[in-house]
């Protein structure tokens, strides 16, 4: 049987991806524990310079946590197995990406 504390504890992962390299740091938390006690938590920002977690979007599984549809990253309390993601700005504009490609796929036809 495990005791109270034991069962407290939530195994949840705080992941980032930059371009050149992705890290999923695993920890144990305290239930209660919000996504950005978790990040905190980890360290992550010591690991890529350039998360500021107070400005960047996060999410738990892909799912934003903006304060609007879904709590903010702030009041979003963890359950067991999530994964705090930070999400970096995107290099290039998806739509912008889109029409390059088939910019180059049009030229490749000719």
């Amino acid at each position: 049987m495990k005791s109270n504390k034991e069962s407290s504890l939530l195994s949840i992962e705080v992941a980032y991806g930059a371009e050149a390299r992705q890290l999923i740091i695993p920890l144990q938390v305290n239930a209660g524990t919000t996504a950005y006690e978790a990040i905190e938590l980890s360290k992550i920002e010591s690991e890529f310079a350039e998360i500021n977690i107070d400005e960047d979007p996060i999410g738990i599984f892909s799912k934003i946590l903006d304060g609007k549809s879904n709590p903010s990253p702030r009041e979003y309390k963890l359950q067991d197995k999530d994964r705090v993601e930070i999400y970096r700005s995107l290099i290039i504009d998806p739509k912008q990406a889109r029409l390059k490609r088939a910019a180059r796929k049009s030229k490749n036809n000719r």
